[in-house]
């Protein structure tokens, strides 16, 4: 309900889609025009402005010449008297000073009114069915292009998943050379050996996650992302999440905090996938980070949820580009000589997890000073807690 616009005969509220006013039954559509009538010979609202169909009627001398109801030197006069009289303050219709100049009479005037109000009403009905028909085409052109872009989808989440497959096998024989190497399962090595091989077990831990990635994604748009419901604590993993990131940090120059909550409730989610999606978000808060910075992670419990917030005081993302970080494949810095790496797929990946738990990821950033990253969990009633999966 819109109270906002109010009739101007009984001044009661009206609603957007009122033809006719509730109370007093007025025309609003005939008062629109009458309003716009006022306007245009400027007089004040509230004149008095007897209704009649001429009233309703555009360039009816143009008609009436049409119809040869009169001759254009004719409409010529009636139109110079009509403006004399209104500039004195007397309103004048066209009809009426046709009429007082004898070059046409009331008769005519009424059944020339009258067949360009029917032939209005037919072409206002034409104008509707051709409207209706283009708005019907446009839907289902826009039905067609939204099944079209499922489709792509579909291809490119099932391309994904391939890829990512036939890269696993090449990579894991990799994988267990090097580390066969390392052990020495093979002579032994020197220390430069060894420092080269801990470089390319590094690429290939990073290879790893990669494919991971791809694969969760491509499971995430097919609609096969499971869940293995548990009873977990998030301090927990909370707590070992800033470990395993506490060299990464360091090695920046970049200040880790943890401010968890100790004996909090467990809630029901997917221990790994969270897992994921924490360490995801502690790795771009380090990332977006400069040497000096801080990155905090906070575990706390209020009003029957766990919430989860990273905070860092990176570069920010301006407000007007919030929705993009969570697109797949996209990042802010598109150029080819950007600062910063990655996939794209980081954010788009956890939104989907957390979707998935029946939440979602907020974020809050002014540039130059940081992000924020939250999440929350509804906390669990560990007595009537079973374990399940979906």
């Amino acid at each position: 309900m819109v109270d906002a616009f109010i009739c101007p005969r009984c001044h009661q509220p009206l609603r957007t889609e009122d033809r006719f006013c509730q109370q007093c039954g007025l025309d609003l559509a005939i008062e629109a025009t009458i309003g716009e009538l006022l306007a245009e010979y400027n007089l004040p609202a509230g004149s008095e402005v007897p209704l009649e169909p001429e009233i309703l009627i555009s360039r009816l001398g143009e008609t009436l010449v049409a119809q040869g109801k009169i001759s254009p030197q004719q409409l010529e006069i009636a139109l110079k008297y009509q403006a004399d009289q209104n500039a004195q303050g007397r309103l004048v219709r066209l009809g009426q000073a046709l009429v007082e100049f004898g070059f046409l009479d009331e008769s005519s005037l009424d059944e020339a009114i009258t067949l360009q109000i029917l032939q209005l009403q037919q072409a206002l009905k034409r104008a509707n069915q051709e409207l209706e028909r283009r708005v019907e085409q446009r839907t289902k052109e826009l039905r067609q292009a939204l099944l079209r872009v499922s489709e792509l989808n579909q291809v490119k989440a099932n391309f994904i998943a391939n890829v990512s497959h036939e890269l696993r096998t090449p990579l894991a024989l990799l994988r267990g050379y090097l580390d066969m190497m390392k052990e020495g399962a093979f002579g032994e090595i020197t220390d430069e050996q060894a420092q080269v091989l801990d470089a390319l077990l590094r690429s290939a831990t990073r290879l790893e996650k990669l494919i991971d990635d791809l694969l969760l994604f491509a499971y995430a748009e097919r609609g096969e992302l499971t869940l293995t419901l548990s009873k977990v604590r998030l301090q927990e993993i909370a707590g070992q999440i800033v470990e395993s990131h506490r060299y990464a940090a360091q090695a920046k120059g970049i200040r880790l905090e943890a401010r968890i909550e100790q004996d909090l409730p467990s809630v029901h989610c997917d221990r790994e996938r969270i897992a994921w999606v924490m360490s995801e978000l502690i790795n771009n808060a380090i990332k977006f980070s400069s040497s000096g910075g801080k990155v905090s992670i906070t575990v706390y419990h209020q009003q029957g949820l766990i919430t989860v917030a990273v905070q860092d005081q990176g570069i920010g993302i301006p407000a007007k580009r919030l929705q993009e970080i969570f697109e797949p494949f996209h990042q802010l810095d598109g150029s080819t000589t950007r600062r910063y790496g990655g996939t794209g797929l980081g954010l788009a990946l956890a939104t989907r997890i957390l979707e998935a738990h029946g939440c979602q990821l907020r974020v809050e950033s002014e540039v130059g000073k940081g992000s924020l990253f939250e999440f929350s969990l509804p906390a669990l009633e560990e007595e009537h807690f079973n374990g399940s999966s979906r």
